[in-house]
């Protein structure tokens, strides 16, 4: 493995393209070449909140917003984000987002992941 690696979030695929126009879901771990760290990039366009929210078995992850506002569903809480706050979540805790009125684009950092990954996703979360 090299001794470090330099990837743009902008030259990862967008994955999220097709859920609406405007939001991003960009998962840069598997080009970091890093045993330990995932890195993310996503952008919710205003008022955009997908129905469903996710949760990991074992995966601890932090968000920072680095553009816009927004809000966080954590289980049955909901809390405000403007620029520049951060986010750590515990693997167990469900959470989903919503774009403020100019957006919210985030940065996602999570630790290792299991083999196929862990993340579980919770339908209808926002409707509940």
């Amino acid at each position: 493995m090299p001794n470090f690696t330099l990837k743009n979030l902008m030259d990862v695929d967008n994955i999220g393209a097709d859920r609406a126009p405007g939001f991003e879901a960009r998962f840069a771990r598997k080009h970091l070449d890093s045993e330990h760290l995932g890195v993310s990039y996503f952008h919710y366009p205003a008022g955009f909140k997908p129905p469903y929210g996710h949760s990991h078995r074992e995966q601890e992850e932090a968000y920072v917003v680095v553009q816009g506002s927004g809000r966080m569903r954590l289980d049955d809480e909901i809390v405000e984000l403007k620029h520049w706050d951060v986010v750590r979540v515990a693997p167990s805790v469900v959470r989903a987002f919503e774009g403020g009125p100019d957006g919210l684009g985030m940065i996602a950092v999570g630790n290792d992941r299991p083999e196929g990954g862990d993340g579980q996703m919770v339908e209808d979360f926002w409707t509940r």
